[in-house]
């Protein structure tokens, strides 16, 4: 019998942004349980600091506001000094902008999809030409389940995990030959500062009250009594990336389950209902 057995697997290397507090914070924790080197991101470094502290030969804290394109090429290049290559990317980085959108502002708009959006396409950009060169690679996009289906109140952060979903499903068919894979993650309610700390709120217009003010009440109601497990969340997501074939989609929480099949089927039995319309509009053979 061989008294050497065969080594395991390379650690991988995981970029993340956001890993200051939430599922980021969560997820960092998880990559470090799997004996995996991370690249941690926040925008004051010094909140992430304690995970360089618990690993440092594992761990690089970094500096970075994902809407600062030349920032972001700064941390992957210290990235790829200091570890050499980049397996996973995940843009978890992100906020919700609530309100009606006549409340919003279009600089607040314009906010909300340079972070929710714009932000992840600055990452992608700056590590894709690493992964292609590696012929690996996997990109983790957080979206939400607000990117499936809008809530009254969240129309201008469903706008950008609507979009996001967009381009990373066109994403994953574009680099699928190259050996790189995509996942978007769609979280229903987790315990985190999610409906709390992290949350902006438009000046409100007194018509939009009556449906508004029910579904802000609710919001807030929910903080720190969501259902979701952060830590739970993260391992799963390390789990999925490190399957022979990781998912395109990965919903987390009974909720985000529930509420993205309930939407399907709805739509389903509505474009139903209208295909003798909608379908008789082509030139006739």
């Amino acid at each position: 019998m061989d008294a050497h057995p065969a080594p395991g697997p390379e650690p991988k290397v995981w970029f993340i942004t956001g890993t200051s507090t939430g599922l980021g914070r969560a997820l960092a924790e998880a990559v470090l349980d799997a004996g995996d080197r991370l690249v941690a991101t926040a925008r004051d470094e010094t909140t992430v600091a304690d995970l360089a502290d618990r690993a440092p030969d594992r761990v690089r804290a970094l500096r970075l506001d994902v809407t600062d394109p030349s920032a972001v090429q700064r941390a992957v290049e210290e990235a790829m000094a200091a570890f050499g290559r980049i397996d996973v990317l995940v843009n978890n980085a992100g906020y919700a902008m609530r309100g009606a959108l006549e409340e919003i502002t279009d600089r607040q708009l314009r906010d909300q999809f340079d972070t929710n959006v714009f932000g992840p396409v600055n990452l992608i950009r700056a590590v894709l030409p690493r992964m292609r060169a590696q012929r690996s690679g996997h990109i983790v996009q957080m979206s939400s389940v607000g990117g499936v289906s809008t809530t009254l109140g969240g129309t201008a952060y469903a706008g950008t995990k609507f979009a996001l979903e967009g381009l990373s499903e066109g994403l994953a068919a574009e680099v699928a030959h190259l050996g790189i894979g995509v996942t978007i993650v769609e979280p229903g309610p987790f315990r985190t500062d999610f409906a709390g700390r992290s949350v902006r709120w438009a000046a409100p217009i007194d018509d939009y009250r009556p449906v508004l003010e029910p579904a802000r009440t609710g919001f807030l109601a929910q903080n720190g009594a969501q259902p979701g497990d952060p830590v739970r969340a993260a391992r799963a997501i390390v789990t999925a990336v490190s399957r022979p074939r990781p998912p395109l989609r990965l919903p987390l929480g009974g909720p985000a389950f529930d509420r993205i099949r309930a939407h399907l089927r709805a739509r389903l039995e509505e474009l139903d209902h209208l295909e003798t319309l909608g379908r008789d509009t082509d030139f006739p053979a």
